[in-house]
């Protein structure tokens, strides 16, 4: 496996801010045919939700969707990459913590998001992905 988190991330992420509502999030990811945006705070990267937080922590728990937070419900410790960082890097960081995204930043600016998907295609990651996809649920 070769090459930086530049030549496989997805540039140019969808932002919400902090406050934002469930709901917005919700349509960004409709309209953009992706599950995850990232929760920004100013410029700086502060979380990451998922449709999948939406779904599980959010409408499941009786949250209206239409008040409530992406801050709420997103994941606010999280961990991030620098496009010149190595693909092995992330890949090791989504092992030890078990997580299938991460926010990569440039300058202290949200700059793209890599993905397990995105690793998959380099050598060796399969053994990865399963090991990440094998994981217990991150509640």
């Amino acid at each position: 496996m070769a090459g930086t988190v530049n030549d496989v991330m997805t540039g140019d992420p969808r932002c919400v801010a902090k406050d934002a509502t469930l709901q917005d999030a919700a349509q960004q990811m409709r309209d953009a045919d992706i599950g995850a945006i990232l929760i920004v705070d100013g410029d700086s990267v502060a979380g990451i939700v998922t449709d999948r937080d939406i779904a599980i922590r959010g409408v499941a728990e009786g949250k209206d969707p239409g008040s409530t937070p992406v801050s709420d419900v997103g994941t606010s410790d999280v961990v991030t990459l620098s496009p010149d960082q190595s693909v092995e890097e992330a890949l090791s960081l989504m092992q030890q913590h078990d997580v299938r995204r991460l926010p990569v930043v440039a300058d202290g600016k949200p700059a793209g998001i890599v993905s397990l998907g995105d690793l998959s295609d380099q050598s060796g990651a399969g053994q990865a992905l399963a090991d990440i996809s094998d994981a217990p649920a991150n509640n």
